[in-house]
C-alpha cells in the first residue's frame, strides 16, 4: 500500500501543474499540454470563416502536407499533429472565434523550427482557399 502512495505522490511531483487526465497522456506520449503551454509564443492570423469551417479546412491542408494528426478535440478547437509520421515534433493549431465570420488561427509548438515551418503553409492554404 505504501508503494501504491509512493507511486501517486511521485507521479503528481513529476507531472507538476498537469491535470490528472493528463498523466495517462504524458506516459503514451500524445499530451497536448506543452502545446498549450506554449500558446503565448504562437503564431496567429484571422481568417473569414467561422470556427467549424476553419477548422475542417486546416484538417484537410495538414493531411495535404504529410504531417500525422495525433490528437484533436473540437471542444478546445483544436488539432495536435506532428510534422510527419517520422518526425514527432509537436505542433498544435488553436482556433478562436472572433466573431460568426472571422477565426483566428494559431500555431504553436515547443519548437520554433516547426511552427514556423507550418505555420505559413497551413495559413497560405487558407487564404487560397477563402479566395476561391
Amino acid at each position: 500500500m505504501r508503494f501504491i502512495v509512493f507511486s501517486l505522490m511521485a507521479l503528481v511531483l513529476i507531472e507538476g501543474c498537469a491535470t490528472v487526465k493528463d498523466i495517462p497522456k504524458g506516459f503514451a506520449g500524445i499530451s497536448t499540454k506543452v502545446l498549450e503551454d506554449n500558446r503565448k509564443g504562437a503564431i496567429a492570423k484571422p481568417f473569414n470563416y467561422d470556427s467549424g469551417t476553419c477548422y475542417k479546412k486546416a484538417r484537410e491542408i495538414l493531411a495535404d502536407l504529410g504531417t500525422y494528426i495525433y490528437a484533436q478535440d473540437k471542444k478546445k478547437k483544436m488539432i495536435a499533429i506532428y510534422l510527419s509520421e517520422e518526425d514527432t515534433t509537436p505542433v498544435g493549431i488553436f482556433f478562436t472565434e472572433i466573431n460568426e465570420k472571422l477565426t483566428q488561427v494559431e500555431v504553436s509548438s515547443p519548437s520554433t523550427y516547426a511552427k514556423e515551418y507550418i505555420a505559413p503553409r497551413l495559413f497560405a492554404g487558407l487564404a487560397r482557399d477563402y479566395a476561391r
